[in-house]
């Protein structure tokens, strides 16, 4: 159990790192004005995206988390993990704040807070899992479900902003969760268990799907606002399943507990949502002034402003467009 729970808190802060090197890496790739991302999934957007090592990079960590998360599964019901899972939000909160110069109001740093304590309520109440053997017939539901997604996030795509962004992150949302479901109920992890096993491919299927969808939503839309929707669709619906179908339970007497905990996770990453909303023009003008000031510099000047892990290029970006963003912060509201 401690093993699990140790996973269960690497996972989250591995995803969250991830989450806004894909987001860097994504804006770097994509060919789409910020503004004009509508129309649809870019089909040689990952392949552009293989080309940057921030990407392959953040590719190894969320498969290190994943490594974590499905640790914590093999002893912690599906509700516990995936309320951790969640809290990545904050972590990528945080550092999108460290890395791109996103500025987070009271309100935001409240809602990490809060997505941290609630998480830690739910998490303190998880009780065994459940039984996680089941038929055939609800492991091919879950294939049905990823084509499902399919074909809604290809019309998510084109939307135009603000729902873009808010239905492709739900779709993926609902891909993760999918696909952690999926990995809950393995019946093995042997090469001939895995090949027979039909929530393997739907492990398969869900990440790579979920993934197109969320790089297609961070393309221009706020990382922020893209992974609050991520982390409400991939965690109350398998909580849910895992309750209904899987046998999971809270320990003796705590279900009150797990549901302050979850209301609060909840309520705190919808917070983050609707004002992180308010910092997406701001980070799109840094992006573009970085995008800008890049080109007009000669390649030696280009290779110094990407000597480290985040390009100096963001930080001076946002000297650069100072006058816009307090235009920006006065349009929205954000304190």
């Amino acid at each position: 159990m401690l093993v699990s729970l140790i996973a269960a808190i690497v996972a989250p802060v591995l995803y969250g790192i991830a989450a806004v090197m894909q987001a860097i890496a994504v804006r770097a790739a994509s060919n789409k004005p910020a503004s004009g991302a509508a129309g649809g999934v870019d089909p040689g957007l990952v392949m552009r995206l293989l080309r940057q090592w921030r990407f392959v990079l953040s590719m190894f960590l969320d498969l290190l988390g994943f490594v974590a998360q499905l640790v914590a599964l093999h002893k912690l019901p599906l509700f516990a993990v995936q309320a951790f899972v969640a809290s990545n939000l904050a972590v990528t909160a945080v550092v999108a704040s460290w890395v791109m110069g996103v500025t987070l109001s009271w309100r935001e740093w409240a809602a990490v807070f809060g997505v941290v304590a609630g998480v830690g309520l739910l998490g303190s109440t998880a009780g065994a899992e459940g039984a996680a053997q089941v038929g055939n017939v609800f492991k091919l539901a879950l294939i049905v479900a990823i084509a499902g997604l399919t074909v809604l996030g290809l019309a998510a795509a084109k939307l135009n902003e603000p729902y873009r962004t808010t239905a492709l992150g739900l779709t993926a949302g609902f891909g993760f969760g999918v696909l952690s479901i999926a990995a809950r109920v393995l019946s093995g992890f042997t090469p001939l268990d895995l090949a027979r096993d039909p929530a393997a491919y739907a492990v398969a299927a869900a990440g790579i799907i979920s993934f197109m969808f969320y790089a297609t939503a961070l393309e221009s839309g706020s990382v922020t606002v893209a992974t609050a929707a991520v982390v409400l669709a991939e965690t109350i619906p398998p909580a849910v399943i895992g309750v209904v179908f899987l046998g999971d339970q809270t320990r003796p007497g705590l279900a009150v507990v797990a549901w302050v905990g979850f209301f609060i996770a909840v309520a705190s990453a919808v917070m983050l949502a609707r004002f992180g909303e308010a910092h997406q023009t701001e980070d799109v003008a840094r992006a573009d002034a970085a995008a800008r000031r890049q080109a007009n510099a000669g390649p030696a000047a280009a290779g110094l402003l990407s000597w480290g892990p985040v390009d100096l290029q963001f930080f001076s970006a946002h000297m650069d467009t100072a006058v816009l963003d307090t235009a920006v912060l006065d349009t929205t509201g954000a304190s």
